[in-house]
């Protein structure tokens, strides 16, 4: 060793001392760079170990005004043995309309994804010639998709049969599912609205009537379009066009649906600007048995039919024969439009589907729920804080933890159906109820997510897609006084471009 050009030669103890030197820099070293590494990826996260959430979604948290402790967070690989995230994950929380994916998936398991419900038409009188000398009954079975144009397939195949003058009544048999009081505004004090129809068993067009109204300018005139239209619906338009910007185009208007004890009648009236365009609505406008005999009515009487009598609910008759059926879309194609579209009655109705398969009719609320609390025991899906008071989200009864729809994400994709149940789920930025958020991002087609909002409820769970290719379940239930207004949604959306790039 030299200084200043003189040559020094170190003892053994020296050597000895120089290296413990060196070897205690470089620990310092690797110490600081530890902390360091440390310190960038702790600020990722608002805290370590378990509970930890990411920072940017504590920061969106905090720009929406949520405290920490209104939401749960689980998130795990599918292949993975543990989560990489649980926050509050145990804490039993109102899902919205996420708990769709339980009804959903416990239908695909316990009724098989090629499923199908019939609709029957029966008479209780011989046929003859073209003219049936007593009752039509049509008889349901609870198909959650007995749309206009699947009844018309029924109506026409009736007339392809020879049949084209009843002269009895229009029979209603609903018996398959309980009756359920027509208290549709229990939930928001909205009766009239198509997301608060209740199930039957012969439920068509999910009980709802689609109107829109088309200004026509040079007529100074707006049109009110009505499809289905009941023949038992009369329409008053008292609508007046008028100049102007257009805000809300609803907000001028009144709407009044007066049902009675034949039909009902639907009354618009009030200023509608021009430039609004044309603006479609769906409205319930009548009891459920005489909307299905007006839409049957209105069909029958166009393809050339002739109906005699009115209508009436009651069973069907032991010695009534069966002349005509139809089946519906399969299980597995239904699903889709449930959790794609968050469809509350179609839900409503594979509930009680369930009840009446497996307990036996009528099927209730209770007998379905019933049915999917024994199958998640017998799946060993034990969820002690579940309160499934409904199975579509409406109700503010229910109770389910992020754990356990984590748990049963994760149970699904390691289903032989989970091709038929991730198709069901809407895709980010290209279908559903998710068409419009996260659209041209990386994380686009990337997650197959069910959504849930109702007042002061905000929720997502289903798959992401991480960048690296691994596939997580992930769940997010907020629960928090305005979460729905919007803040609910960044907040997901900040765990969903999180999720993708460093999950």
């Amino acid at each position: 060793m030299t200084r200043s050009g003189v040559i020094y030669h170190l003892s053994a103890i020296e050597v000895t001392a120089l290296r413990f030197a060196t070897a205690a820099l470089l620990r310092s070293a690797r110490r600081k760079a530890a902390c360091l590494f440390s310190g960038l990826f702790l600020s990722w996260y608002a805290f370590a170990g378990d509970g930890a959430l990411p920072r940017p979604l504590t920061e969106s948290l905090r720009r929406a005004g949520i405290p920490s402790s209104a939401i749960s967070v689980f998130v795990q690989e599918v292949d993975s043995a543990k989560a990489s995230i649980q926050f509050r994950a145990e804490q039993p929380r109102s899902p919205a309309s996420v708990i769709k994916l339980l009804t959903t998936y416990a239908a695909l398991e316990i009724l098989g994804p090629a499923y199908t419900w019939a609709t029957e038409a029966y008479a209780t009188a011989p046929l003859v010639g073209a003219y049936l000398a007593g009752d039509l009954i049509l008889k349901g079975y609870g198909d959650p998709f007995l749309v206009t144009e699947r009844l018309w397939t029924l109506v026409q195949g009736l007339r392809a049969r020879g049949l084209k003058h009843i002269g009895g009544d229009l029979v209603i048999d609903n018996t398959y599912f309980a009756t359920v009081p027509e208290n549709r505004g229990r939930f928001d004090g909205q009766p009239d609205r198509a997301y608060n129809a209740h199930p039957d068993a012969l439920l068509v067009n999910f009980q709802a009537v689609q109107f829109t109204l088309a200004p026509n300018p040079p007529s100074a005139s707006i049109q009110v379009i009505v499809q289905p239209w009941p023949a038992n619906l009369r329409v008053k338009n008292a609508l007046r066009l008028v100049t102007g910007t257009c805000r809300d185009p609803l907000s001028r208007l009144q709407i009044v649906i007066s049902p009675d004890k034949s039909g009902s009648t639907a009354f618009f009236g009030g200023d509608y600007p021009a430039r609004c365009g044309e603006v479609t609505i769906n409205r319930v406008v009548m009891p459920t048995a005489a909307f299905t005999y007006g839409v049957f009515k209105r069909l029958w009487l166009d393809l050339g039919g002739v109906l005699d009598g009115g209508f009436r609910v009651s069973s069907t008759p032991a010695q009534a024969r069966r002349i005509y059926a139809i089946e519906s879309h399969p299980l597995a194609e239904l699903i889709r439009g449930i959790n794609k579209y968050s469809n509350n009655v179609m839900t409503g109705q594979l509930l009680l589907t369930l009840g009446a398969e497996r307990l036996g009719a009528p099927g209730s609320k209770e007998k379905g729920i019933t049915v999917i609390e024994l199958w998640l025991n017998s799946e060993d899906l034990r969820f002690p804080e579940l309160v499934l008071d409904e199975g579509a989200g409406l109700s503010r009864k229910t109770r389910i933890g992020a754990k356990s729809l984590g748990r049963l994400l994760l149970r699904a994709y390691r289903s032989p159906y989970m091709p038929e149940f991730l198709s069901s789920l809407p895709i980010a930025g290209i279908d559903g109820t998710l068409r419009n958020r996260l659209n041209k991002e990386p994380i686009t087609g990337r997650a197959h997510l069910k959504t849930g909002q109702i007042d002061g409820v905000a929720s997502i769970a289903g798959y992401v897609q991480t960048r690296r290719g691994q596939t997580l379940a992930a769940v997010c239930l907020i629960n928090h006084h305005g979460s729905h207004l919007g803040g609910g949604k960044k907040v997901h959306d900040a765990l969903l471009r999180w999720l993708y790039e460093h999950g």
